[in-house]
């Protein structure tokens, strides 16, 4: 016997899928990338990858294939930063939709070579 067996459905179809798309929306972790720098504006590449959860953070690292669990997304950076190599690291957040992409860094211009 089902445990679900004689119990009702709290509501309609359309409306309990659309309860489900607003919870999937709204509890949705935030996207960012840990972006490394090398020396002043030589070079940089992303890094790693991460999901801002409530409360924990996943990060995975984009080279070796690694996955970390944090408090914060900013306790990656001591990860990917090396003075002694010239690498700094940053993060970058992914708009939540179609917006703006925030950066630790407040202008953004594009590298002409």
């Amino acid at each position: 016997m089902n445990e679900a067996d004689g119990l009702k459905p709290l509501c309609g179809e359309a409306e309990f899928a659309a309860l489900l798309d607003t919870m999937a929306v709204t509890s949705a972790p935030r996207v960012f990338a840990v972006v490394q720098e090398f020396g002043e504006r030589l070079d940089g590449w992303v890094a790693a990858w991460g999901l801002a959860f409530d409360g924990r953070v996943e990060v995975f690292a984009v080279d070796d294939h690694s996955r970390m669990s944090l408090e914060k997304p900013e306790n990656a950076l001591h990860l990917f930063t090396s003075e002694r190599r010239h690498l700094r690291a940053r993060l970058v957040w992914l708009p939540e939709s179609g917006g703006r992409v925030e950066s630790e860094t407040p202008e953004v211009a594009v590298c002409s070579v």
